[in-house]
């Protein structure tokens, strides 16, 4: 079984309010608190990096099943929004709602559309960081699947 290691450095000058950096192989960047949390708004934040993983993770996950069902892939966006609640001065991250484009060429049968359908909720549970989360944070995806028509004026 193979085993990957993922390895941070930050650093962190002292008090809340502070800035500091991280480094994560190709991620760097400086960290504070965000400003809508009365923090001084700089670089990312804790909450922003597990939409970002979440996020990222999802996508992936969803075209890599793609690709092996041999989808006719035109387009994949996706726009994903992370709730966090304070109650009584808690932050909790609640939710994460991830907001699937996913369009297939023009020639994508019924068939296949169907099978896109299973695979954008499929991607939520294959994906590594959502079970990771799972039980903590809910995951929930609204799909956009528009389908193409043809611009081909087919009347004599």
């Amino acid at each position: 079984m193979a085993k990957h290691h993922f390895h941070l450095k930050a650093q962190w000058p002292g008090g809340r309010n502070s800035e500091g950096y991280i480094e994560a192989g190709n991620l760097q960047s400086v960290i504070s608190i965000p400003d809508a949390m009365d923090g001084p708004g700089v670089g990312t934040n804790p909450d922003e990096m597990l939409l970002g993983a979440a996020s990222t993770c999802y996508l992936i996950t969803l075209a890599a099943m793609i690709e092996r069902r041999n989808l006719p892939l035109e387009e994949m966006l996706l726009e994903s929004v992370g709730i966090v609640e304070v109650h009584n001065g808690v932050f909790t991250y609640e939710r994460i709602i991830h907001q699937p484009t996913v369009i297939l060429k023009e020639e994508a049968t019924d068939e296949q559309f169907v099978t896109l359908e299973k695979l954008v909720k499929a991607a939520d549970k294959s994906c590594m960081i959502s079970r990771a989360i799972r039980g903590n944070v809910e995951v929930e995806v609204q799909a956009n699947l528009p389908r193409i028509k043809s611009n081909v004026n087919n009347s004599f």
